[in-house]
């Protein structure tokens, strides 16, 4: 073996952590002091009484039941799931899987993590290990490696070790590993090679070169391996290079880009070494603008420029904003991604729209900054070259304000819990003079459908706590800055007094009691519910006695 030890090291989860699911299980983990009160003497028999037998603490997670990804739209599987495992489009009779063996694949765990074993099925021979860890047994290695969601890979060289981006299947792994571990460069001798990859490729680099061997070659390869998604190529053929649209007698080396894209050359121009070509490449190899499709989505999202201007426009409107886009992006390049959304496109088109808050039928152009961020600017002018130029600088300089998705303000709020949206959230939610039980919610989420029952209960006791507002918020539909959830539902408190800190998560049972016991504990203004007087008996015995008015419905909703 040689002395230098490759592996493709993938984390996996054979039970997802509760916060990689959005729709989260509604039986919370068990708090040590929250259900320890200091009121263990009140007598909170009648919040037991009508609390919801079973619905909400009994409610059971089931991996598969609302989970949702997390890129654009809880409906579309698509966006960001991996979906390039699916066979489904290919000729089956064409093409036969190989047998494969899991042992192959090396499991590590902290004391054997140097450690390697025969490569993987695909990769036996070529000097890699492929290795895989379930991040809920090795929690430490996990956490050292800043895992934070699965299947997270990582390549390692020589100890060093960086994340694969590339798509998920079987060849596009074998090929990526491939060209890690290759000579990173081809050579192109004739023309005939030049015309077949000229064909063939949608984007290529080639280096017409003095020699296919020594220091310009040795540069040129070292900046292959660390483009995962362009090939490189160098020859000293002058008909290869004219080829390529390089002037025959220029001075080598030489370097230039093609891809099959309006803008189809970019020339370097800068000094022959691993890092500026690789900074040329990075900055061009995108096309001006990238129609967003399911394919290219985790090109996008996943690409180093986290930054982004996304057009959204109908097909009809394209033909006139889509130049002016292409235009503007050209000042652009290796600082932002240009993306185009088409609305009127059912199958992305409108989803992605929705995700973004966007609506109408007028061309818009939102600036986002990533999935680890999210943040939205909305362009509120005209789309023109100017405008849009614009609006790139100062996006790049933080010069904008965010733009966050809501739902129209209730016309009446009148109701136990109050419906907050993202336009009256700081009115109701950091009103400094209350304290503030929030859940966000999604609606079709069925733990928050399993949870509603006992969080109605809950807001139907403590209405007349004039001190304390029980509110929702559809956290599909509305953001705010200070609404973060990791999942759905997410239940945020905000004591009185103390709105510019961070709100309190609520990490209890999903009872009335514990809610109630958690919100006499962290109030800011202190309150006490209030037994409520027992019906006269003769009523009692009349609700006995009439069928209707004993459902276990009603029943629920008795004090």
């Amino acid at each position: 073996m040689a002395n230098r030890l490759l592996i493709l090291l993938a984390f996996t989860a054979l039970f997802l952590f509760s916060n990689s699911v959005l729709c989260k299980d509604s039986k919370a983990k068990d708090v040590v002091n929250d259900n320890d009160d200091d009121d263990d003497d009140e007598d909170l028999s009648f919040l037991e009484e009508a609390d919801p037998k079973g619905e909400a603490a009994s409610h059971k997670f089931n991996p598969g039941q609302d989970k949702v990804e997390d890129q654009y739209h809880e409906d579309d599987d698509d966006f960001g799931n991996f979906s390039d495992f699916d066979d489904s489009g290919l000729d089956q009779d064409a093409y036969k899987e190989p047998e494969v063996d899991d042992k192959d694949v090396v499991v590590l765990k902290e004391r054997n993590f140097t450690t390697y074993a025969a490569a993987a099925t695909e990769l036996k021979g070529e000097n890699v290990v492929l290795a895989k860890v379930d991040a809920t047994e090795e929690n430490e290695l996990a956490q050292e490696y800043d895992v934070q969601g699965f299947p997270t890979v990582y390549f390692f060289v020589d100890g060093v070790h960086k994340p694969y981006s590339g798509q998920r299947t079987k060849e596009a792994i074998v090929t990526w590993i491939k060209k890690k571990i290759g000579p990173g460069i081809n050579n192109i001798t004739t023309t005939e090679e030049a015309e077949g990859i000229l064909n063939s490729e949608g984007k290529v680099v080639l280096g017409f070169l003095n020699s296919l061997v020594g220091s310009e070659s040795d540069e040129l390869a070292a900046a292959s391996r660390l483009e995962d998604d362009v090939n490189f190529y160098q020859t000293v053929n002058p008909d290869v290079a004219k080829l390529f649209h390089i002037d025959p007698e220029v001075k080598r080396p030489a370097l230039v880009l093609i891809k099959k894209e309006p803008e189809k050359l970019s020339h370097f121009d800068g000094k022959f070494d691993k890092s500026s070509i690789v900074e040329f490449v990075f900055a061009n190899k995108l096309p001006l603008v990238t129609v967003f499709t399911r394919e290219n989505a985790p090109a996008i999202f996943e690409s180093t420029i986290k930054k982004q201007l996304l057009l959204f426009a109908s097909s009809n409107n394209s033909k006139k904003v889509v130049p002016i886009f292409q235009d503007a992006a050209k000042s652009f390049k290796g600082k932002l991604i240009f993306v185009y959304v088409e609305t009127d496109n059912e199958d992305v088109g409108k989803p992605v729209s929705e995700y973004f808050g966007v609506s109408g039928d007028a061309p818009t152009v939102l600036a986002y900054t990533g999935n680890d961020d999210a943040k939205k600017f909305v362009l509120d002018k005209e789309v023109t070259l100017d405008s849009v130029k614009a609006f790139g600088e100062d996006f790049l300089e933080d010069k904008l304000k965010p733009f966050f998705k809501s739902d129209p303000i209730p016309e009446t709020n009148d109701g136990d819990v109050k419906i907050v949206v993202g336009n009256n959230f700081d009115e109701i939610v950091l009103d400094e003079s209350k304290d503030v039980l929030l859940e966000i919610y999604a609606p079709w989420c069925g733990h928050c459908q399993a949870l509603e029952p006992t969080y109605n209960k809950l807001a139907k006791h403590l209405r007349g706590i004039e001190s304390i507002v029980i509110a929702k918020m559809d956290g599909t539909t509305n953001e705010h800055p200070r609404a973060k959830s990791d999942g759905f539902p997410t239940l945020l408190f905000f004591p009185a007094g103390n709105k510019s800190f961070d709100p309190i998560t609520v990490d209890t049972d999903r009872t009335v009691v514990a809610f109630y016991k958690f919100l006499k504990k962290n109030a800011s203004i202190p309150f006490k519910l209030q037994k409520p007087a027992s019906p006269p008996k003769s009523e009692s015995t009349d609700a006995k006695e009439t069928p209707k008015s004993s459902t276990p419905n009603d029943l629920k909703d008795e004090l």
